[in-house]
């Protein structure tokens, strides 16, 4: 059972000493999400949450750190920016491909480096853009250039002890340490989901009720498609021809390709709130601006705010990054090439390029589902909270939040399970 598992995991002492490790390095993180850049209103703070929901969403990720203006507002984003940043151009400059796919780890930690020397820039700008909007929304005060250099600074530089810390955990302990700072820092907003929640009742008295119970029905549903769908596979036969080298024969063996439902992961949605985040920003930049630039640009601001344009274009956006970086990070022509170099076919297709178009038709019929599946996830928050009335417990409908504990609980459970099985066989 599951708890017979939990138990002898703490009863492992470098498996306990991995997880008190993880906890640690969580406690340093929630920390640092509260310490606040000094010249804060709290109220304005608020409405400009309330006001903008792309930026409430961002602050989900920051455990609330980008709401407090704390010196890791902008959490693992530089980070995140600049590894999908590298992996794009992989597409357009042949050699950053062959050191990332084809020079194995050597290759991997160049590549992971170049990401690191990347994030200072973007967290740099970041930093700097961000301050700048809120000091113009009236949100904080107006900063004085060494004012301004230094908090731009203390956020660069918190931004690169937070990719540390991840890649600590990565090093030390359990899982993905990027994936499970973030997890960090969606599920810190649980306290206070409930403590919202519970003012929600009691200002609505008992007519709420109904509509709570409702609003965990249909979470709790979404919860289970989004585990079934990130777990789903497309298992394609693979068949492996008969050598003999020597005097012993190798292959004649039957094996499976899984192909992911949802091969994309998270990243479609982080691409498309980088996109749909631009133009609301750049209108807040220039909305105060006289003369007809200032006009179009509240008129865009406004646009972009309405909910069905917001959802609208969101949906879209999500379909197609979630092809577009398949496309980037999935190549059935590479495939299809080793599996031809180790003698492996799919039964009934001819090795080489007929395998090739073969597994890219069947990629693209799955990614269909996982692309729907993926927008509908990612608008679900504005769906919920239209049916219900129910705002809080974002997290629990709310897409990259929710695929991402969902993604992140799973694969620690599998390295976590793994790493169980390896003291069980070190007793034989």
């Amino acid at each position: 059972m599951w708890y017979q598992k939990i138990i002898q995991l703490f009863k492992l002492k470098d498996l306990r000493s991995k997880i008190i490790f993880v906890l640690a390095i969580f406690a340093i993180f929630r920390i640092m999400a509260n310490i606040p850049i000094p010249g804060i209103d709290a109220q304005s703070m608020k409405n400009f949450f309330n006001q903008f929901q792309m930026f409430g969403l961002l602050n989900v990720f920051t455990g609330g750190a980008l709401d407090n203006l704390s010196i890791v507002m902008l959490g693992l984003g530089p980070y995140i920016t600049a590894v999908i940043i590298f992996q794009l151009l992989t597409m357009i400059f042949p050699q950053l491909e062959k050191l990332y796919k084809e020079e194995g780890e050597a290759g991997r930690q160049k590549f992971n480096q170049y990401c690191r020397i990347a994030t200072v820039p973007l967290a740099v700008l970041q930093g700097y853009g961000m301050l700048t909007l809120l000091s113009r929304q009236n949100v904080i005060g107006a900063l004085s250039p060494i004012m301004l250099l230094t908090a731009v600074l203390t956020i660069t530089a918190a931004a690169l002890f937070l990719m540390w810390l991840g890649e600590l955990i990565s090093e030390k302990g359990i899982g993905n340490g990027v994936s499970l700072l973030i997890f960090a820092g969606i599920v810190s907003g649980l306290p206070n989901n409930i403590r919202q929640m519970i003012l929600q009742v009691q200002t609505g008295g008992a007519s709420q009720i109904p509509n709570v119970l409702l609003f965990f029905a249909m979470a709790l549903i979404i919860i289970i498609g989004v585990v079934i769908v990130n777990e789903a596979r497309r298992n394609i036969p693979i068949s492996y021809a008969k050598r003999v080298r020597g005097m012993k024969m190798y292959g004649g063996v039957s094996t499976y390709l899984p192909l992911n439902v949802n091969p994309a992961g998270v990243i479609p949605i982080i691409f498309a709130l980088s996109i749909l985040l631009f133009p609301s920003m750049l209108a807040n930049f220039l909305g105060g601006a006289g003369g007809i630039t200032g006009t179009i640009a509240r008129a865009a601001g406004d646009f972009f705010q309405d909910p069905w344009v917001y959802g609208i274009l969101y949906f879209m956006l999500v379909f197609m990054f979630t092809y577009f970086y398949t496309a980037v990070t999935f190549n059935p022509k590479s495939i299809a090439t080793n599996l031809q170099k180790m003698g492996g076919f799919i039964p009934g297709i001819r090795p080489g390029e007929s395998t090739s178009v073969f597994i890219n038709y069947i990629l693209n019929r799955v990614l269909l589902f996982g692309a729907l599946f993926l927008g509908t996830i990612a608008i679900m928050p504005q769906i919920i909270g239209g049916v219900t009335g129910v705002q809080t417990f974002q997290f629990l409908i709310g897409g990259t939040s929710l695929l991402i504990l969902v993604s992140v609980v799973l694969e620690t459970w599998r390295q976590i399970n793994s790493q169980l099985e390896m003291h069980e066989y070190e007793k034989f």
